[in-house]
């Protein structure tokens, strides 16, 4: 299982990403929240519970994936300085200073035009059961925050279970903004946009990158 150090840094990603998240899933969480009466909250969380599965399943993938290579000292220097490097163009992002992971969104978009179809027929999520389905849909919305923090868990462990958990604690970290949508949408999304807000969190990250970089071997024959 993931480190300590590793877990901070996914619950980092998704706490500092929350005004993205807000923009991309709040309209849909608020709805369920205002929709549902007094089964809001439940259908927020079937919602969510659907949506950090899914995280969950591509970081399991993804582990699955680097699992095929096999490990020597230059891959895995390799590896932890592309990971440094991932949580550095996040850190760009998040702050609103390079928008580079917003590609990978249009490379997601080629997926979810196959996959939002199946989303219609659940709408209006009136049920725990569809909240759940449109959740685990919703999750494989193209999100370049979740992408790149995908590419991140995959390149900090070749480990399944790991990948899992760093997508699963990262999805987490976008819980609070989310799930207080609802009531405190217009609040809380002034807060978290504000460049202050963005910018320090964005550095935050940064900085977390440029600490994990294998100084100590970067000029040693690899």
């Amino acid at each position: 299982m993931a480190d300590s150090a590793l877990l901070a840094s996914a619950l980092l990603f998704g706490l500092a990403g929350s005004t993205h998240c807000i923009g991309m899933c709040g309209g849909i969480a608020g709805s369920l929240a205002l929709s549902g009466g007094e089964r809001g909250l439940s259908l927020q969380l079937a919602y969510n519970l659907g949506r950090l599965g899914s995280y969950a399943l591509a970081g399991a993938l993804i582990g699955q994936l680097g699992q095929l290579f096999t490990q020597t000292a230059q891959l895995t220097w390799l590896l932890r300085s592309l990971a440094a490097l991932i949580m550095v163009v996040m850190g760009l992002y998040i702050a609103g200073w390079w928008q580079g992971a917003a590609y990978l969104e249009r490379l997601g978009g080629l997926f979810w035009r196959r996959l939002q179809p199946l989303t219609r027929p659940l709408l209006p999520a009136t049920t725990l059961p569809k909240a759940l389905l449109l959740g685990a849909c919703w999750g494989w919305l193209p999100c370049g925050l979740v992408y790149t923090t995908l590419l991140w868990a995959g390149t900090v462990s070749q480990d399944s279970l790991t990948s899992a958990g760093l997508m699963l604690v990262f999805g987490i970290g976008t819980l609070p903004a989310l799930l207080t949508s609802a009531l405190l949408a217009r609040q809380l999304k002034q807060l978290l946009q504000r460049s202050g807000v963005r910018q320090g969190a964005g550095l935050l990250v940064i900085l977390f990158g440029l600490a994990t970089l294998p100084w100590g071997s970067l000029w040693q024959p690899h």
